[in-house]
């Protein structure tokens, strides 16, 4: 089913409501002026009458029909757009020497009641001639239908092209969205050339070019990073089956040799997990909420957890605060552990590590606290994207694939929640927020 584009649509029904409105006004002028006429031959109509009931009361008391006759005679000779019979019974008391008839005169019949010859009222038929009246509003009547279907015409003319005129801006800003691509980074409408109503869609428009944008640079890195991170076990797995594959070995090498394949083959597996938990939580899936639990027992149960790697880091956990919400168990405790984890490669040996839970409004805070080096102010706000580390190398890949702090931040999301950093004077606080109740879309 095709559709009609706006200026033809707009162009039709110009035209018809243009053809509506001035028949409507060439209709009421048509009125107007038959209602007009209609006044006047009313007045006609009493005029004669007038002067007929006048000689009339003269010449019948008593009756003189010479007299009678004579005077109207008279008067209507002077009057030859009227005609009259005067009656009484089946008695003629008078008619004038024509009675015309047809759609160019109207007749009127009336008693002069107040006048009787014999006991009898006196009839009145009169005929006014109306033909002039008729020619006048037969030719306004053309006149008007000719007004209304040029007047059409003109507007309906005049109307397209303005109508092309002010859809103008709309090819225009259809051409300017059509360069924006790939190929043109950084394009931009300027919504300053076009009327105050486009400027919103212009805005809309590229605030949506900037997303993409941004999406589309963060997808080359995130395809970059992904190739580099698959790459490093990928190679070793290939190396390694190639070096032993080159010379014989003992069932004790061959063993040793499965279990480092084994090893790279369960990073990747690693990597690919966290990869589609991660595609699923942008995809705005939302965290299932259980029954009302401790918070501060979950830490408490992540710092058990990592006891052995915070003995070997000389680092105690310290908890402080305790709140009690629905939540996802399992995830709020992967991204407690990644955060304590985060905490524990870069907190100065024999430190504290503070886990601190609190309130912000419907937001429950926890914020996990470390003493160590600051964290540089540029990298701060990438600290949560896919396989950013603050260091310029990768050092650490082996163990580390840069996705724990991008699991925590689609953990709060899923939870109604946010992630916060901040760093500075060697203290470093990194946490995340969940919204104290299921909101829409939690199960």
């Amino acid at each position: 089913m095709s559709i009609a584009s706006i200026q033809s649509s707009l162009s039709r029904w110009f035209a018809v409501q243009t053809l509506i409105g001035l028949s409507l006004i060439c209709a009421g002028v048509y009125a107007a002026t038959f209602w007009s006429f209609q006044l006047k031959h009313q007045e006609e109509f009493v005029r004669h009458a007038d002067i007929v009931e006048h000689v009339v009361r003269e010449t019948v008391q008593p009756l003189n029909l010479n007299a009678l006759r004579h005077k109207l005679d008279d008067y209507f000779q002077s009057h030859s757009d009227a005609g009259i019979s005067l009656r009484v019974g089946n008695q003629s008391l008078y008619v004038t020497g024509a009675r015309p008839t047809g759609r160019n005169w109207e007749l009127r019949t009336s008693t002069l009641a107040e006048l009787q010859l014999e006991g009898k009222p006196i009839e009145l038929d009169m005929s006014l001639d109306i033909g002039s009246d008729n020619i006048l509003l037969m030719r306004l009547a053309w006149t008007l239908t000719g007004s209304a279907a040029l007047g059409t015409a003109v507007i309906s003319l005049t109307g397209a092209l303005l109508v092309r005129r002010g859809l103008r801006p709309l090819k225009r800003l259809a051409q300017e969205t059509g360069a924006a691509g790939p190929d043109h980074p950084g394009h931009r409408i300027e919504p300053n050339g076009y009327a105050r109503e486009l400027q919103p869609w212009i805005a809309q428009f590229n605030g949506l070019l900037g997303r993409v944008e941004a999406a589309y640079a963060q997808l080359e890195a995130f395809n970059a990073d992904v190739a580099h991170e698959l790459r490093t076990p990928l190679s070793n797995l290939i190396a390694q089956a190639e070096i032993e594959l080159g010379r014989d070995r003992t069932l004790e090498e061959l063993k040793n040799v499965l279990e480092s394949q084994l090893e790279e083959a369960r990073r990747l597996t690693t990597i690919v997990t966290d990869m589609l938990f991660l595609s699923k939580a942008d995809r705005g899936a939302q965290a299932r909420r259980g029954q009302p639990v401790s918070l501060a027992a979950q830490v408490m149960a992540v710092a058990e957890f990592q006891e052995a790697a915070l003995e070997d880091a000389h680092l105690k956990v310290e908890i402080s605060g305790e709140r009690v919400l629905s939540m996802d168990t399992g995830l709020v405790r992967r991204a407690v552990s990644n955060l304590v984890s985060n905490a524990t490669r870069y907190a100065t040996r024999g430190s504290v590590v503070r886990v601190t839970i609190d309130s912000q409004g419907d937001q429950i805070r926890l914020v996990v606290q470390n003493v160590g080096p600051d964290i540089p102010s540029e990298a701060i706000p990438r600290l949560f994207e896919r396989f950013y580390r603050a260091e310029p190398s990768r050092a650490g890949s082996a163990t580390h694939h840069g996705l724990g702090l991008a699991i925590v931040a689609a953990i709060a999301r899923m939870h109604g929640g946010r992630t916060f950093a901040e760093s500075r004077e060697g203290v470093t606080r990194i946490g995340l927020t969940l919204r104290a109740s299921a909101g829409p879309g939690n199960s």
